[in-house]
């Protein structure tokens, strides 16, 4: 936790955004993997954890506004807790470490805001998205589980206030940083022919463990690059693969680090590795080097985009003028996905809300294929963070639909795009800060160039 004045400050300036109502805080439950009492690692809601910072399940908390009251409802510890889990700091204790005097049992926050409903006030509440969240809606308030429409102007708030991070949240992302960083360069050595994915997945994780972290989110580990969120690791690196991971550490106090990069499995790229490699490097030093107050995150995709093209021309898999190509989506073959996303105590920060409010300031989203994958788009600010991670990818399913249905074919050689069928896919990724004149990576730097990354091999 931070300093009590840190959580004092946000809920002031929250409760000033919002002006009236009251504001409605579902924590998480605890959740059974198999059955009940062995349970998925618990995450406390990253928005509970923002202003009320006490991380432990059973907890709702409220701003009631109009009665200039912070509550946070929740059970003390029993003697059959304490035996099997050991004596920890109380909710009063905790609770009051974020400057909350106001506790009260659990059983009371269902009263509490039905009493708030007879009276006719607003209650104020963020989309739900866990099962346990609809349902507690759907008993306490009385709304449907198909109805629960959140407030629009509870999410515009919060976003108002995490989409800016703080000296001290900076600090913490950078920490998270620091050990993603090592765990990327823990499998830059570890990558051989004969281990298995999950062999690479575990030196991965020691590293984020040992460092007192948890992994930010399911690691991808793979051999098959082109499929974006492979989660499986039961594949055999074999000789002339490419290994991608995408990985990253989260802090007991729920800051992310969140990074990827490719590695060959032999010690050298071959030279098609090379080549596909130094086109994906030069997009993301293209976007790194356009990071800047005002400039749109689309706009920056967008150059990201036609530096594939051009490298893509190149090697005879493209043709046609960059910029109607990008235009058109045809780029979106070889990359299929966003340049980055805010990231902060979520992963993908504040995913949940919904990205047309945390990406796109209200404005409606691109329904292009690849474009509408994008999830930030507007003018970059300091305090933002964020991450830059373009790629290149061969996804043999995508280039038989396309071919089939004649989709492009001014500005893609699909006999020369067969030759690369079974390539695979290249990603690498970084944290970035937007300062008042530029851009700082977060972190310790990876190896980033082919020459770089075959040191390590």
């Amino acid at each position: 936790m931070f300093c009590k004045e840190t959580y004092i400050q946000r809920r002031a300036a929250l409760k000033k955004y919002l002006g009236s109502g009251v504001l409605l805080f579902l924590g998480n439950d605890e959740q059974g993997l198999n059955y009940e009492d062995n349970c998925f690692r618990y995450r406390q809601d990253s928005t509970f954890l923002y202003y009320f910072g006490v991380s432990a399940p059973g907890l709702t908390a409220v701003i009631d506004i109009d009665e200039d009251r912070d509550i946070v409802f929740g059970d003390e510890m029993s003697i059959d807790f304490i035996v099997w889990a050991g004596k920890l700091p109380s909710l009063r204790e905790k609770a009051a470490q974020a400057g909350i005097s106001d506790t009260r049992p659990a059983a009371e926050a269902p009263s509490y805001l039905q009493q708030c409903v007879r009276q006719g006030r607003t209650i104020h509440y963020l989309p739900p998205y866990r099962a346990e969240h609809k349902l507690k809606l759907a008993e306490w308030l009385g709304i449907p589980t198909n109805r629960q429409d959140a407030s629009v102007e509870f999410i515009k708030g919060v976003v108002a206030q995490r989409n800016f991070k703080t000296d001290e949240e900076i600090a913490e992302i950078e920490k998270a940083c620091d050990i993603t960083a090592d765990m990327h360069v823990a499998a830059m050595k570890a990558v051989r022919p004969g281990m298995h994915e999950y062999e690479v997945m575990a030196e991965v994780a020691k590293v984020a463990y040992a460092a007192g972290a948890d992994l930010s989110f399911p690691t991808i580990a793979t051999i098959n690059g082109q499929t974006l969120h492979n989660h499986s690791y039961h594949n055999l690196v074999k000789p002339g693969d490419l290994f991608l991971l995408d990985a990253g550490a989260e802090l007991p106090s729920g800051y992310c680090g969140d990074m990827s990069s490719t590695i060959p499995a032999d010690k050298t790229f071959t030279p098609r590795q090379r080549a596909v490699y130094e086109i994906q490097n030069a997009m993301h030093l293209a976007a790194v080097e356009a990071l800047r107050p005002g400039i749109p995150y689309m706009e920056v995709y967008e150059l990201s985009a036609k530096v594939l093209v051009e490298g893509m021309k190149n090697l005879g898999l493209m043709k046609g003028n960059a910029e109607d190509a990008v235009r058109e989506g045809a780029h979106a073959l070889f990359y299929p996905h966003g340049l980055g996303h805010m990231m902060g105590m979520d992963v993908h920060d504040m995913e949940n809300f919904g990205e047309v409010w945390v990406g796109y300031g209200g404005q409606p989203k691109s329904t292009q294929f690849g474009r509408k994958s994008q999830r930030l788009a507007i003018p970059l600010q300091p305090g933002f963070v964020l991450t830059v991670e373009p790629g290149v990818y061969f996804i043999p399913d995508l280039i038989d639909l396309w071919k089939g249905e004649k989709k492009f074919t001014d500005f893609i050689n699909y006999d020369k795009v067969e030759e690369y069928r079974h390539f695979g896919g290249i990603r690498n990724e970084e944290d970035y800060l937007i300062t008042a004149d530029g851009a700082r990576r977060l972190g310790k730097r990876i190896p980033l160039t082919p020459d770089e990354v075959e040191a390590l091999r």
